[in-house]
């Protein structure tokens, strides 16, 4: 075995060789994202400024060695074997550009004094967090499940977005002259319509006469409906995913040694 296949195993998930790496790469997203909250809280942010940054170059740093090293070692996967095509179609997974948004911050241009520009490079490191589905199985399973239903759900979501015009049609047209401060226009009432079809209900823009409360009783029905709809597609496709992948696991697994022979 090269030298590239052995890093190879080392940097993948589902290869045993590895697990310690996984769980040192699990553990420093986790500490980065706590990180992120804690910057929120200025006292504790400008008492331990130094140590922040720190940590952020050291971040930045294991995760940008660890982009190159999967871009380097990627060849070993027979699906992206090419040296050139193979690396580029690899970059372009929704994994590898997970992986690129998480050291964004270190291809960005150096901070500027605008306090708005740093708070958005801060910001950005919430993509991090994004990283934990390549280590594990359930959210990789759950990712390939929403992209087998696609078709369905993105059927809901027009019906969704028909319900939202519909519903803000009607209720301007209702409540307009009765409450022409709070009704003003059809894109306002779109966020009575939102908040009721999803069930929020904040309760600051409500209609007033029968027929405005009837119409927001039918839609608030259809909504808990529509939105049940997604839930019910996804998790059937993921119990049905779980039980394949279940049924298919000793084929993917080394007799001898358990580890997983798939990528």
């Amino acid at each position: 075995m090269s030298l590239r296949e052995r890093v190879y195993h080392l940097i993948e998930p589902d290869y045993e060789p590895g697990r310690i790496i996984d769980v040192a790469i699990i553990i420093l997203i986790l500490l980065n994202i706590i990180a992120l909250i804690l910057e929120t809280v200025e006292p504790i942010y400008n008492l331990n400024r130094t140590a922040f940054e720190l940590f952020e170059n050291f971040s930045l740093t294991v995760f940008a060695i660890e982009y190159v090293i999967r871009l380097w070692t990627i060849t070993t996967n027979p699906r992206f074997s090419h040296p050139v095509t193979g690396r580029i179609r690899f970059a372009l997974t929704p994994l590898a550009i997970i992986d690129l948004l998480a050291i964004l911050p270190l291809l960005l241009p150096p901070p500027s004094v605008d306090a708005r520009f740093i708070r958005v490079v801060r910001i950005l490191r919430i993509f991090r967090v994004l990283k934990l589905v390549r280590y594990f199985r359930a959210l990789r399973l759950l990712g390939h499940v929403i992209a087998d239903r696609k078709e369905e759900l993105v059927s809901i979501f027009l019906v969704l977005l028909i319900l939202l015009a519909l519903s803000s049609s009607l209720m301007y047209l209702v409540e307009h002259e009765d409450q022409p401060e709070v009704f003003t226009s059809i894109p306002t009432t779109m966020w009575w319509s939102i908040v009721t079809l999803t069930t929020v209900g904040y309760g600051d823009t409500y209609p007033i006469t029968p027929l405005g409360q009837t119409i927001a009783a039918i839609i608030a029905i259809l909504g808990i409906g529509m939105f049940a709809l997604p839930a019910g597609i996804l998790g059937a496709g993921f119990v049905e995913a779980l039980a394949a992948q279940r049924s298919e696991e000793p084929e993917h697994r080394c007799p001898h040694c358990g580890e997983w022979l798939d990528t």
